[in-house]
C-alpha cells in the first residue's frame, strides 16, 4: 500500500504539476515515511515474539540417531572425565585386539515443564507486555509524523501567501517609482524623491527574496517529512480564508488517550510485567521426562571370551537389538536464585517507578498545553476579527496619502510610511486565518486527538 501511494504522487505530478496537493494527500503520503514502516517492524518483531514465548511451552522431543566404527577393548582403571575428552566404554578383555566392527544408538528424548508456578504465563505476559509498548510506540509515531506534516503544510501555506504578498508589494512599489520619477522629471517633486522610491523598491525586492528562501526552506522541510524529493506545491488555499468548521470545547479533552501518555504508560505495565517474570524464576521448576533407546553392535555377547564373535558387517552393525526406556519426573531449584533474583526485582521496580514519573510529568505538561492552546484559539480569532479594520484602515490611508502627494500636498516619507503599514496589514491578513488553524493544530497535539482536527475542514 505504501508504495501505491508513493507511485500515485509520482504519476499524478507528473501528468499534472497544477494538482492542488490537499491536506489528505500529504498525510497519506507521509504514511510511507520510514520512521513509520521502522516502528511496524518492531511491532512486527516482538508480535512473533509472543508466538515463539507461547511455544516454549510446549515438550522438547527430540530424535537423535548415530553410527560408528572402531575396537571395543577394556581394561581395570581409574579415570577422570576432562572437557573436550570423548572414552569408549567396553568390557575387559584378557588381550588386545584390533578386531572392529560397526554400532548405533538410536534415542527419543522428551522433556517437559509440568509446573513452573506460572514461570511461563509470566513470559509470554512480559513478551505481550513488551508487544504492546511498541504498538503504542508505532501509534505515537505516526501521530507525531502525521502532526509534523499538518504543521509543515500551514507553515508552507503560510509562506506562500506572505510571498505573494511581497510580489504584490514590489509591483505597488514599483508603480508608485513610476510616478514619482516622472513628476521628478517634470520639475513637481524634488529629485531626492526618485532615490527614497528606489530604495523603497530596493528594500521591498530584498523582502520577496527572504519570503522566497522561507517558502523554500518550508516546502523542503514538508517533502522531506513526507519522503518525497524537493518540488513545487500548490497547496489548499481554503487554510487562508476559511475558519474551522467547529471548534472543540474547552473541556472535551481526554488526555489517557494521548498517543505519547499511552506509550508512556504502556511502559509501565511492561515494566511490572517484567518484574513479576523476573520473580518467578527464583521458584522451582517440575519437570517430566521420557527416553526410548535402541542400540546396535556388530559385536556378539560373548566377544570378551571369544574375540571373534563379531562381524564387520554394516548392516549387522546398526540393526538395533536391545531397547530401553526411562520415565521420570524431576524438580530443580537453585535457592541461591532468590537472593540473586531479588535484586533483579527491586531493579525493575525502580525503573517502572522512573516509568511511573515519566508519565506524570507528561500528563502534568499537556494538561497545560491544553489550557495554553485555548487561550491561543481565543487570542487567533480575535485577532482574526480586527484584521479586516486594519487592513481597510491601512489602505485608506495609502490611498489618500498617495492621492495627497500627486497633487504636492504631502511628501514622500509620509506615502512610505503608509507603504509600510499597508504591506504588515496585507502580511497580517493571510495569516490570520492560518494562525487559528496552526493554534488548532496546537490544542491537536496538547489533546493527543487527531480527529480533532482533521473533521474541520
Amino acid at each position: 500500500m505504501t508504495w501505491t501511494v508513493l507511485f500515485w504522487h509520482f504519476f499524478v505530478s507528473a501528468q499534472n504539476p497544477d494538482r492542488i496537493l490537499s491536506m489528505n494527500d500529504a498525510l497519506q503520503i507521509a504514511s510511507a515515511n520510514y520512521m513509520i514502516q521502522s516502528k511496524a517492524n518492531y511491532t512486527r518483531s516482538s508480535a512473533e515474539s509472543v508466538q515463539a514465548a507461547k511455544k516454549v511451552a510446549l515438550p522438547d522431543f527430540v530424535l537423535a540417531a548415530q553410527t560408528a566404527y572402531g575396537t571395543l577393548n577394556g581394561v581395570n582403571g581409574l579415570g577422570s572425565g576432562l572437557p573436550g575428552i570423548t572414552t569408549i566404554t567396553a568390557s575387559n578383555n584378557a588381550a588386545q585386539n584390533m578386531n572392529a566392527s560397526f554400532g548405533a544408538l538410536y534415542n527419543v528424548n522428551i522433556n517437559m515443564n509440568v509446573f513452573s508456578f506460572g514461570l511461563q504465563r509470566a513470559f509470554v505476559a512480559a513478551t505481550r507486555g513488551q508487544y504492546e509498548q511498541d504498538r503504542a510506540d508505532l501509534r505515537q509515531t505516526k501521530f507525531d509524523v502525521e502532526t509534523t506534516v499538518i504543521g509543515l503544510y500551514l507553515n508552507l501555506l503560510t509562506a506562500q501567501r506572505l510571498r505573494i504578498v511581497m510580489q504584490d508589494n514590489v509591483e505597488r512599489i514599483s508603480r508608485l517609482r513610476d510616478i514619482i520619477l516622472a513628476r521628478a522629471m517634470n520639475g513637481l517633486n524634488p529629485g531626492v524623491d526618485s532615490s527614497i522610491a528606489n530604495a523603497e523598491l530596493s528594500t521591498a525586492r530584498m523582502s520577496l527574496t527572504d519570503a522566497e528562501n522561507f517558502e523554500q526552506s518550508q516546502s523542503s522541510e514538508l517533502s522531506k517529512e513526507m519522503g518525497v524529493t524537493q518540488q513545487f506545491y500548490m497547496l489548499d488555499t481554503s487554510f487562508v480564508t476559511t475558519l474551522p468548521k467547529n471548534i472543540p470545547a474547552q473541556n472535551d479533552i481526554n488526555l489517557q488517550l494521548h498517543p505519547v501518555l499511552r506509550y508512556l504508560d504502556s511502559r509501565v505495565i511492561n515494566s511490572e510485567l517484567t518484574a513479576a517474570y523476573i520473580q518467578k524464576m527464583a521458584l522451582p521448576k517440575f519437570s517430566f521426562f521420557a527416553v526410548g533407546q535402541e542400540r546396535g553392535s556388530g559385536f556378539g555377547s560373548s566377544f570378551t571370551s571369544d574375540p571373534k564373535d563379531y562381524s564387520d558387517n554394516f548392516f549387522d552393525g546398526v540393526n538395533p537389538v536391545r531397547a530401553n526406556y526411562l520415565l521420570g519426573i524431576g524438580v530443580t531449584w537453585n535457592i541461591t536464585d532468590l537472593t540473586r533474583v531479588k535484586s533483579k526485582v527491586l531493579s525493575q521496580r525502580f525503573i517502572s517507578a522512573a516509568y511511573k514519573d515519566d508519565y506524570n510529568q507528561a500528563e502534568i505538561k499537556y494538561t497545560d498545553q491544553v489550557h495554553f492552546a485555548n487561550q491561543q484559539i481565543s487570542n487567533a480569532l480575535t485577532k482574526y476579527k480586527e484584521v479586516p479594520i486594519q487592513l481597510k484602515s491601512a489602505e485608506d490611508a495609502y490611498n489618500q496619502k498617495k492621492a495627497l502627494y500627486e497633487n504636492g500636498l504631502t511628501n514622500i516619507v509620509d506615502v512610505t510610511q503608509t507603504l509600510y503599514f499597508l504591506n504588515q496589514a496585507e502580511a497580517a491578513s493571510n495569516v490570520a486565518c492560518s494562525a487559528v488553524w496552526q493554534a488548532l493544530l496546537y490544542k491537536t497535539i496538547s489533546a493527543g486527538d487527531l480527529s480533532m482536527f482533521l473533521l474541520q475542514f
